[in-house]
């Protein structure tokens, strides 16, 4: 049950979200998902869907994508498995609620937000077939690739999901995980050198430490590194 009868869409922009504390329970048109930490959820635009807190608080990340939609990124030399497969997402399956409460809904559409209301559930899908579905993923599945003989490998090795552009190598928007790995190599060190990136780059630590920035980037903490600025290890 919802206690506030409140729910939201965007008819503008897909949503990734990532917890970094608490749980989420997310009800869709096509189901319902709980999505924990190391959880990821993403809503593509136009689906219906509600939030509420499995426990006291929750916190994390929200990215709206304004163009395209999110797709894993095309593993190339890598082959037919690795970073993420495709077995790993879940799709919810039908759950609907049948009530007559009145309901408000939200809707985002050329950056304004509105709102109506309705006598009945949002979430009274009792069917749906297709493949247009909000989804979750698990991050401690991800299967980290890496270089064994020298050098450091480029972030899109760690891409999770990605939304291309028409500019090659500039995504508009790469979703990259640096899990807990092995980091073996010669001639090289474990943190990045200092570099700079045609894209601009926000970095969240949902748990544990950063190798490259050990001290003072805590859970929760986020840093962002603008186009073409300058980063790299603290210490």
């Amino acid at each position: 049950m919802h206690a506030k009868r409140l729910a939201l869409y965007s008819a503008d922009a897909d949503m990734l979200i990532v917890p970094q504390e608490g749980t989420l329970l997310v009800t869709t048109e096509l189901g319902k998902l709980k999505v924990g930490k190391k959880e990821i959820i993403v809503i593509p635009r136009g689906i219906k869907f509600s939030v509420d807190v499995d426990g006291n608080q929750a916190r994390g990340w929200i990215a709206e994508c304004y163009k395209g939609h999110f797709e894993i990124p095309d593993l190339g030399p890598i082959g037919a498995n690795g970073l993420a497969n495709e077995r790993d997402f879940f799709a919810p399956v039908a759950s609907y609620e049948d009530s007559t409460d009145e309901w408000t809904i939200l809707v985002r559409f050329s950056g304004k937000t509105s709102t109506y209301k309705q006598n009945h559930c949002p979430f009274d899908v009792v069917a749906w077939h297709g493949n247009y579905v909000p989804y979750k993923y698990d991050l401690n599945n991800f299967n980290t690739m890496g270089s064994i003989s020298y050098d450091h490998p480029d972030p899109s090795i760690f891409t999770i999901l990605t939304i291309q552009s028409d500019d090659p190598g500039c995504a508009i928007l790469d979703f990259v995980i640096f899990p807990p790995r092995w980091l073996v190599a010669e001639g090289t060190f474990r943190p990045p050198y200092y570099h700079r990136n045609t894209m601009s780059e926000f970095m969240g630590n949902i748990a544990g430490t950063y190798d490259a920035k050990e001290a003072g980037f805590s859970p929760g903490a986020s840093s962002l590194h603008s186009c073409m600025s300058g980063h790299g290890p603290e210490e």
